[in-house]
């Protein structure tokens, strides 16, 4: 409540610190006209149903009309959702937030035919279209898309009767949001000072970075105690999702629930196997970073629970907000004068929601809508985590600047394969200048560290999180029974794999597996960990190459979802389908450890 009491009301911070809200609606009664014009444009389009295969003319305006609605409809959604993100307190943003939701349903529904009436049109007839109308070449690739797909769509009964299931399929995941938000009980502990302290998830991730290691250890048992007691059940909701993942693969003729996964992106399933398997030849520097941690942390034996802690002390690195700009700026100018231009535009145009007020949305984000800039939420507190978070945001936000300057509304946004590429160069730039620029031992170390940390938790872990996924999958379509035991078998196997012998594998992190919500949307987690090794291949090209390197990156970005995420990474020098820019990205994790030795001899 103390802590409450000293945030600021979103009154009492200046206009300078907060995002231009108006560049999208001046106030709330324009945003309620495009709201009606959003309804009666879905009403509109429904009444298209069981037409579009009648002429070119038909399925073009239908289509126009379509994005027409749909951009209406992101920039009633997004006002409205980022309206209520300022105050959560708030209940009239709260109300069109919940509007707002309910006509994104509406809308839904009411194009709900649309896929299915394409797919009936013959081959030959669509491309009589094409030929007939040349503004209907605009929709080409998405309806090639669709098309792509279809002998993965079934016939009208058999989808409708999928659609029915839909709601029902996604029981597991509902019961275990339950249950893991709501139900969940975790035990007391003493904290540092010797105050008792409710563990909860958000409590965890700081705790288990604690330096007392008493403390690292009693809210690493304590966390996964009830997850221990409730390990049947939690087993039972697994195997629910992953045979209905492994059911909707079987009904709609895919060779696996992995191949359904990876196909709304088009990414081959060689992809998924190759990065597991190429970070299968880099375990050594994994055992070897575990050496160095356990070394630096002056322990005889090194537990589950000590992989969290900083290895350097925290050190006092106060950081202004326009200082951090700079800093971003400065760190970032190896891009060249194009995008520092766009990059300074985002900083003195208010694109970014910087402090933390009362009822303000916790964490950060970069979002917008097409045909106006891009808007970043930070709560920022001068820390040089949030310095890296200030470029890690603004790298989506250029992302989707450039999208929606070069692409039509229709191919402006990027798939989630490619979404974090350009978050992730931003900071491995950042992190780049700052080893070159600082002079000081310990803030080196501090900043390596930090980069230590993000490959250990982003290329490694989510890595072993995508090998959890594909040996269980393969277990389901199998026929194989997946019991608490056998996932808890699994799990500690892994975890034996990837950190190596010279780790105290801990009991408690066998049930890891049983708290990871990603895991209840199948095939989603290994897309970090090659965003990432693309991300740290691009960043270093363009190190290496500089301008060709550059122009290449800028048409990555873009280039929207013109392009399958493969072809726009191929387009930028990196090449996903081999295994290159892991063992790159895995190189450079090589080379930071070997600086982190000698720094630390």
């Amino acid at each position: 409540m103390k802590e409450s009491a000293k945030l600021k009301r979103r009154e009492e911070i200046s206009d300078e610190f907060k995002w231009a809200i108006k560049d999208l609606f001046q106030t709330d009664d324009d945003w309620k006209k495009e709201y009606d014009q959003v309804k009666a444009l879905a009403a509109e389009l429904s009444s298209y149903q069981g037409k579009l295969g009648e002429s070119a003319a038909i399925l073009t305006e239908f289509l126009q009309k379509s994005d027409t609605m749909n951009q209406l409809l992101e920039r009633v959604y997004v006002y409205a959702n980022q309206k209520s993100h300022e105050d959560t307190t708030n209940d009239t943003y709260q109300n069109l937030s919940e509007l707002a939701g309910k006509l994104m349903v509406e809308v839904s529904s009411a194009t709900s035919f649309e896929t299915s009436e394409i797919l009936a049109i013959p081959d030959e007839v669509i491309a009589k279209f094409f030929d007939e109308n040349k503004e209907l070449n605009l929709y080409r690739r998405y309806i090639d898309n669709i098309l792509r797909q279809k002998p993965h769509i079934l016939s009208e009964a058999e989808e409708k009767l999928l659609a029915q299931a839909g709601e029902m399929s996604e029981t597991s995941d509902s019961v275990f949001a339950m249950f893991n938000n709501a139900d969940i009980k975790f035990p007391t502990i003493k904290d540092e000072d010797g105050s008792l302290i409710d563990i909860t998830h958000g409590r965890y991730a700081k705790l288990i970075r604690s330096k007392d290691r008493r403390v690292r250890k009693e809210v690493f048992e304590g966390y996964y105690t009830p997850y221990e007691q409730y390990k049947n059940t939690l087993a039972a909701m697994y195997a629910g999702n992953m045979k209905t993942s492994t059911f909707f693969a079987n009904v709609r003729h895919y060779d696996s629930a992995l191949a359904m996964a990876l196909d709304d992106s088009n990414v081959p399933v060689k992809v998924y196997h190759q990065l597991i398997e190429t970070v299968h030849q880099n375990m050594d520097s994994m055992y070897r970073y575990v050496k160095l941690r356990k070394k630096l942390l002056g322990l005889d034996e090194i537990h589950m629970y000590d992989l969290y802690t900083p290895i350097v002390g925290d050190i006092d690195m106060k950081v202004p907000f326009e200082e951090a700009k700079e800093t971003v700026l400065k760190g970032l100018s190896v891009l060249g004068e194009e995008y520092c231009d766009i990059l300074k535009e985002g900083f003195e145009n208010s694109w970014i929601d910087v402090y933390e007020n009362v009822g303000k949305r916790t964490g950060a984000y970069s979002w917008g809508a097409y045909g106006t800039h891009p808007y970043v939420l930070l709560n920022y507190n001068e820390t040089l985590d949030n310095v890296f978070t200030l470029a890690h945001e603004m790298g989506h936000a250029i992302h989707s600047y450039y999208s929606d300057q070069t692409q039509n509304f229709r191919y402006a946004s990027y798939k989630i394969f490619v979404a974090e590429v350009a978050s992730t160069c931003n900071e491995a730039l950042l992190m780049h200048y700052l080893l070159n620029h600082t002079t000081d031992k310990k803030e080196k170390a501090y900043l390596i560290n930090y980069y230590l940390e993000q490959f250990k938790g982003t290329l490694y872990r989510q890595t072993m999180f995508a090998e959890f996924e594909k040996i269980t999958h393969e277990m389901v379509d199998k026929g194989e029974a997946l019991t608490s035991k056998n996932l808890c078998d699994i799990y500690h196997k892994l975890n034996e794999l990837y950190f190596g012998d010279d780790i105290v594998i801990d009991s408690q992190i066998d049930m890891e597996w049983a708290r990871i919500p990603h895991f209840y949307t199948p095939f989603y987690v290994y897309q970090y960990a090659t965003g990432y090794s693309a991300a740290i291949a691009l960043s270093s090209r363009i190190l290496k190459e500089g301008e060709p390197a550059i122009r290449d990156y800028v048409n990555f970005l873009k280039g929207g979802s013109s392009k399958d995420p493969i072809d726009l990474l191929k387009g930028a020098g990196v090449d996903m389908t081999s295994s290159k820019p892991v063992n790159d990205a895995l190189q450079v994790f090589k080379d930071l450890l070997d600086e982190m030795e000698e720094l630390m001899e």
